[in-house]
């Protein structure tokens, strides 16, 4: 792919989840994964994407998941905002390594080791060329990290928001355990939300729809795929509004 190929968005908000960054691990981070996802979106930086991303932590804490063992809901959901900040400093960390200039705002007062979401603070480092990645979720308890991600993507005007997930777009059934699972190569986010089809989770894919931001859902481990999408390759799944 030639470097002067104009990329096709502006500005994206790159979805991970935490669960993404655990590897072969159980727990926690592994540094080639984390290494991997620093290079991709450093060479989208570098071909003048302006790069926000939005990572959960489940790969630490899930407050749904502490809530189902006894743990009380808000208490929980606080920690699985904690969770999320640690893996927005080991990217941080890992992007800068790699060469890029990055910086992590939370949406939880945290200010010995990460900056404030302050929206316009935020545009400002996108315009400035520096990777963002918004930790804390939302700051409320009981909104997803997806939620968080479609807010987030909707704030700063993004041209597109891309799911990076484990599979290579959206099937209307599990891929791994169903050798007959079909992949869509488009939907409306009214097929999605009608056919409960886990492209994220409903306020999310509602935010979504009513501000008119387009989803890719894509395998973030397939190799240059990222790249293609935004180069405007048609890569994963598009939910975009209505058929023409």
């Amino acid at each position: 792919m030639s470097q002067d190929t104009q990329p096709a968005y502006r500005r994206i908000l790159l979805k991970l989840s935490g669960e993404a960054l655990l590897g072969e691990h159980h727990y926690g981070v592994d540094p080639a994964v984390l290494s991997q996802v620093a290079e991709e979106v450093c060479e989208l930086s570098r071909r003048g994407v302006e790069v926000g991303i939005v990572i959960g932590g489940g790969n630490i804490f899930r407050g749904a998941g502490l809530a189902e063992g006894g743990v009380d809901r808000v208490t929980g959901d606080h920690m699985g905002m904690l969770a999320t900040v640690i893996n927005a400093l080991a990217l941080q960390d890992a992007i800068e390594r790699a060469g890029r200039f990055c910086r992590v705002m939370s949406a939880i007062r945290i200010n010995q080791v990460c900056e404030d979401y302050i929206r316009r603070r935020a545009v400002r480092h996108l315009e400035k060329g520096r990777v963002v990645v918004f930790a804390a979720g939302t700051g409320n308890p009981f909104f997803t990290t997806d939620s968080a991600a479609s807010l987030r993507a909707i704030e700063i005007n993004a041209d597109l928001m891309i799911k990076a997930t484990k599979v290579d777009g959206v099937y209307d059934a599990d891929p791994f355990t169903q050798t007959d699972a079909r992949r869509f190569d488009r939907l409306t986010y009214d097929d999605a939300l009608e056919r409960r089809l886990g492209v994220m989770d409903t306020t999310a894919l509602v935010m979504c729809r009513d501000n008119e931001l387009p989803i890719r859902v894509m395998n973030m481990f397939a190799k240059g795929d990222l790249q293609r999408l935004v180069m405007g390759e048609s890569v994963g799944t598009l939910v975009e509004g209505s058929r023409q």
